[in-house]
């Protein structure tokens, strides 16, 4: 799923390629993935392009006040085209989503594509005047790299949820997933496991510093990036995250993981929880 970094690398490549076009022709190839119908998507031809911006995990293309905004989920992705097809896409054939296309002052007429890969769609698509109408961005806690020290002290403090929970909440904070999650937690040494009100300041102040350090660093990582490389130049940073069987690299010893639902996490006995393994109940499971 693309986090903070990724989002913000999005929406930072749109600001350089997207601002001062006109929107064209709009495709909608999956129209599962159109979430309002008023404004109709159809509103967003011929509106120049004024900027991009991130809201926590969205991505939001502010077309002169009216506002396209997506969320990737977990399998979703944007795809630049400097030469698109003219012909409109045949709906519900492959993992394209949705093309928007543009008219450059150059002349040029690029578009992106909206995909999703897997069989299980969540991606999601608004047309709005505001992008707090986007119920998901109306219920965000204070972005990671916005937040203060003590507003995030007395975040944690008010919950009694595992700090894995805790920083991918985001309702709490907003714009950290699970690969960054595991990342973060790592390096700060904690377990995942550990009780968010029972932090001692200490470590609250670690966290938070190790917090802004990681998407700082992956943030500055992905500048620059065009969108296709950005899936790969997320994976090349992570040191636990779906790195299951693989040697940590502070210490050496095996990354582990727990899985749940649909989900997994990943992370480092020695240097996270004093080496004792965390609980995997699907292991458990498998073991009766």
């Amino acid at each position: 799923m693309p986090e903070l970094p990724e989002v913000e690398a999005l929406a930072g490549f749109l600001r350089q390629h997207a601002v001062g076009a006109v929107v064209g022709r709009v495709d909608i190839a999956a129209l599962s993935v159109l979430k309002t119908f008023d404004p109709p998507i159809t509103a967003l031809q011929g509106r120049d392009v004024t900027g991009a911006a991130r809201f926590g995990k969205h991505l939001a293309l502010d077309c002169d006040g009216l506002w396209l905004v997506t969320h990737l989920s977990r399998a979703g992705w944007m795809r630049w085209l400097d030469n698109p097809s003219p012909t409109p896409p045949k709906p519900g054939k492959g993992p394209l989503a949705l093309r928007v296309h543009f008219f450059t002052p150059e002349g040029l007429t690029p578009a992106f594509d909206l995909t999703e890969a897997g069989t299980k769609k969540r991606l999601a698509v608004w047309v709005v005047n505001d992008p707090q109408e986007v119920p998901g961005i109306a219920r965000l806690g204070p972005d990671a790299m916005a937040v203060t020290e003590a507003e995030f002290a007395e975040i944690l403090g008010g919950t009694s949820a595992r700090i894995k929970n805790s920083i991918v909440d985001q309702s709490l904070i907003a714009g950290i997933g699970n690969a960054y999650s595991d990342e973060i937690l790592h390096t700060a040494r904690l377990s995942p496991f550990a009780t968010s009100s029972r932090l001692t300041p200490e470590q609250i102040s670690t966290l938070y510093a190790v917090m802004r350090s990681t998407l700082a660093d992956a943030i500055e990582r992905s500048e620059g990036q065009d969108a296709a490389r950005l899936k790969g130049e997320k994976r090349s940073g992570m040191r636990v995250h779906a790195r299951t069987g693989l040697p940590c690299p502070v210490c050496g010893d095996v990354v582990r993981e727990v899985s749940f639902a649909e989900r997994s996490f990943q992370y480092c006995a020695t240097c996270q929880t004093g080496g004792k393994p965390l609980a995997d109940r699907r292991m458990s499971k498998l073991l009766k």
